[in-house]
């Protein structure tokens, strides 16, 4: 049996019987960035069932008063239903860590919460970023697994967190609404990209 060659840009790679397949690729679906009024939610709609899974990434600021830092929810074809929504959640600052999990809950049930971001409380700027996964978006065979990672200011340390929340429902997820937790509304600058991603060749 002879080698198969396989050469990806300038890097060849041999292997035998068979040639590893390349990795997935990104498409872009649609972006948003919030305006000077701000905005109490951010909807992405009419989403195609062309992907294998889904990708937003995100960087903002919410109006939450009284705090560092708000945390970001995100529900599914308009979902807010108490018990549709699970999670476990991990957080750290450097200096400690914290972790919890949720069954119910109303619309924090619902939340990104491995994604915070910062706010302008006490007019100190702040802002966080972070990138969320819907797994198999499109598959009505399997509840919508939703994992998240990011990291914001929070007063003189950063916050890093990450989650992995069910949406506890088959149907194909053609919208995904996005709010702030506690906030009224997103700040200006706010922004939101969704990238549908292609199953590897």
């Amino acid at each position: 049996m002879s080698p198969i060659l396989d050469s990806i840009g300038s890097v060849k790679a041999y292997g035998w019987g068979s040639i590893v397949s390349g990795p997935p690729s990104f498409e872009s679906i649609a972006t948003t960035t919030v305006g000077s009024g701000g905005s109490s939610s951010v909807t992405f709609s009419s989403i195609p069932n062309t992907y294998a899974h889904l990708q937003i990434r995100m960087f903002g600021q919410t109006n939450r008063t009284g705090a560092t830092q708000d945390s970001v929810l995100v529900q599914f074809n308009n979902d807010a239903s108490d018990s549709n929504y699970t999670r476990h959640v991990m957080a750290g600052d450097g200096s400690s860590i914290s972790g919890g999990n949720a069954t119910s809950g109303g619309s924090s049930a619902s939340a990104a919460f491995g994604i915070r971001f910062g706010t302008n409380d006490g007019g100190t700027s702040r802002w966080g970023s972070g990138i969320s996964d819907i797994l198999d978006y499109a598959n009505t065979n399997k509840y919508k697994t939703h994992r998240a990672l990011g990291g914001t200011e929070n007063g003189t340390t950063g916050l890093l967190g990450i989650s992995s929340n069910l949406w506890l429902n088959t149907s194909a997820i053609s919208t995904v609404v996005i709010k702030p937790h506690t906030g009224t509304q997103f700040n200006q600058y706010t922004h939101f990209a969704l990238y549908g991603i292609k199953a590897a060749s």
